[in-house]
């Protein structure tokens, strides 16, 4: 594993632990040149999900693309990054568990919403806006009457 500071390529274990969730392994390790510390997080391989987009392309899941989504949805909120975090693996092992290799974009985002929607009603509508692509200030109201 490379050193995130210097790019050195070796380094060594200094605690490991199961996650909170169990699905991955939380590894402290120190760089052997310049000693600094950093975490990494190992998580099993399984086969990767494909996201088919609307427009019939497809693109490999990235997990990361949907945590930077769901964090400026709840950007200023009351929502920490453990809870985004708890959202996406959520809907991880909900996506595992079905066994499915390929899942729409559309359905994907209806899951993120499904969950933001019973975290913070500010970050649902944050989200749905981008996600739904609103254009007016009516789908915004519309958006905001089914929260009630």
């Amino acid at each position: 594993m490379r050193c995130p500071s210097c790019g050195y390529a070796e380094s060594k274990v200094v605690d490991s632990r199961p996650s909170e969730d169990g699905a991955s392994i939380r590894r402290r390790r120190e760089c052997l040149d310049c000693g600094r510390r950093f975490t990494t997080y190992e998580r099993l391989g399984d086969n990767p999900l494909v996201i088919v987009k609307s427009d019939g392309s497809s693109e490999a899941y990235n997990r990361e693309k949907l945590f930077r989504g769901v964090l400026i949805a709840c950007a200023k909120r009351p929502i920490s990054s453990e809870q985004v975090t708890s959202l996406i693996d959520d809907i991880e092992a909900e996506l595992r568990n079905d066994m499915k290799n390929e899942i729409k974009s559309k359905d994907l985002g209806n899951m993120v919403l499904a969950r933001l929607r019973k975290l913070d009603d500010v970050a649902y509508v944050r989200f749905a806006s981008v996600y739904k692509d609103f254009q007016n200030i009516e789908e915004f109201a519309t958006a905001l009457e089914g929260l009630d």
